[in-house]
């Protein structure tokens, strides 16, 4: 069956979502997106992702033509359209069409787009026999560049670390900051499990404020566990007890051998397998209906 995509305010048939070949989001990555998902009918931590769609918009000086409750709206009733109750959201925000320049004020119009369909970002076999990954060589985009914290869409950075994992045959890789600290994964966040806590990089090294990430350590505070933001090389990852990857695609999973190096006892450690089961809990029960 076809999906629905809504469109600049109109639901349209897949094969009729197109965007003018002059849009500055093709032409040069000028926007802004969120993916979200949706569990059991509801749109999970939608007002999280909305606020981050709006810091992002607001830091490239792209106004959003919906106001925060159209947006909301449009988003459920792209749920709605295409019968979801789980599943994955990509709200795009485009620069809009305009000319082969690079001037945003020949864009009189940003371009709004959302799609909400499946997802299997990582076969299951990976959340319970856990990752292989590699450290890229490819370095993390230092914010004093481009801000990773803004989720845009130039991801080429991401993307040539991304080939890097592919060509080694391994599902995810490492980034380092510029000066070879830990900073995150081509497109997930990372925790390292020490001893008594859990280390994850701060934003200001080079990653993404995940909401999964913080709904991790917001899981971890209810148990109870200290998670500290801090920075860490790699050494860190190699000696730790466990290693996992957030994202709101691939939700909690754990890693089982970097660089070759086996993590722990080479198998998804407990606390992993207890943050997967709480995060599992909590998203069957949280966030804005679908269906009234």
């Amino acid at each position: 069956m076809s999906l629905h995509i809504y469109l600049d305010g109109e639901m349209v048939a897949e094969e009729e979502a197109k965007v003018s070949v002059f849009d500055h989001g093709l032409l040069y990555g000028d926007g802004v997106f969120e993916g979200i998902r949706a569990y059991n009918g509801r749109v999970f931590r939608l007002d999280e992702h909305l606020t981050r769609l709006w810091d992002s918009a607001n830091a490239i000086m792209l106004d959003i033509p919906l106001s925060r409750e159209e947006m909301c709206e449009a988003v459920l009733a792209t749920c709605r359209a295409n019968e979801l109750t789980d599943g994955y959201i990509r709200l795009v925000v485009t620069r809009g069409k305009g000319d082969l320049g690079l001037d945003p004020r020949k864009c009189p119009r940003p371009t709004v787009f959302i799609i909400a369909d499946v997802i299997a970002l990582y076969p299951e076999a990976f959340y319970q026999e856990g990752l292989e990954v590699i450290t890229c060589t490819t370095r993390r985009t230092s914010p004093d560049a481009l801000d990773p914290g803004m989720k845009s869409l130039n991801y080429l950075n991401n993307i040539l670390a991304k080939i890097e994992t592919v060509r080694a045959g391994v599902p995810e890789g490492i980034m380092l900051s510029s000066d070879g600290y830990v900073a995150e994964c081509t497109g997930d966040n990372i925790f390292v499990v020490r001893d008594d806590y859990v280390v994850t990089p701060p934003v200001h090294v080079g990653n993404l404020r995940g909401i999964t990430r913080q709904v991790v350590i917001d899981l971890l505070a209810e148990m109870g566990i200290e998670a500290q933001e801090d920075l860490f090389r790699l050494l860190e990852v190699y000696s730790a007890k466990e290693v996992f990857l957030t994202g709101t695609a691939a939700e909690i999973i754990p890693v089982v051998t970097v660089d070759g190096r086996s993590i722990g006892e080479g198998k998804i450690g407990p606390l992993t397998q207890k943050l997967r089961e709480a995060f599992r809990e909590l998203v069957r029960s949280e966030g804005a209906p679908i269906y009234e």
